[in-house]
């Protein structure tokens, strides 16, 4: 689970009073959001936002969901959500790091599951389709690029 890919994102946000319970502390579901926003940030990052998902004839669901909370964030503290890619080529596979921005602090660590199911008929894919694999490569070559014009 601790596994960070080359392709991240990371979003930042401050716990909301609406996010924590009568002790001031995020409620263990409120984290599952946080995590949510990351992804779909990672997602656009190789181009593959909804509209781009929903235009593969693909939807995504998430099929596994392993979550493990190190310590709890309180209301007003800012938190960074890192979102990598840890596998793309049977499934989606994200791993996930909430720290405080404060102290820098681990608060969450986290990975989710996905596969491909066809639409409409609903049928799983095992493997990940062409549409997926070619968006991940091309967001590699990117990076790879990037990286190279900064040496």
């Amino acid at each position: 689970m601790r596994k960070h890919g080359e392709l991240a994102a990371t979003v930042e946000c401050e716990v909301s009073f609406h996010d924590v319970d009568m002790v001031e502390i995020v409620w263990h579901g409120h984290y599952l959001r946080y995590l949510e926003n990351a992804r779909w940030a990672l997602m656009k990052e190789i181009d593959f936002g909804l509209e781009a998902m929903r235009a593969s004839g693909y939807g995504w669901p998430i099929v596994d969901l392993h979550i493990k909370y190190i310590r709890a964030a309180r209301f007003g503290d800012r938190l960074s959500v890192r979102a990598s890619l840890a596998e793309w080529e049977n499934r989606l596979t994200v791993n996930y790091l909430v720290t405080d921005l404060a102290s820098r602090e681990r608060v969450v660590r986290a990975q989710t599951q996905q596969v491909a199911v066809e639409l409409p008929s609903g049928v799983l894919q095992f493997v990940s389709p062409a549409v997926l694999i070619e968006k991940v490569t091309a967001a590699l070559a990117g990076r790879s690029k990037a990286f190279g014009a900064n040496e």
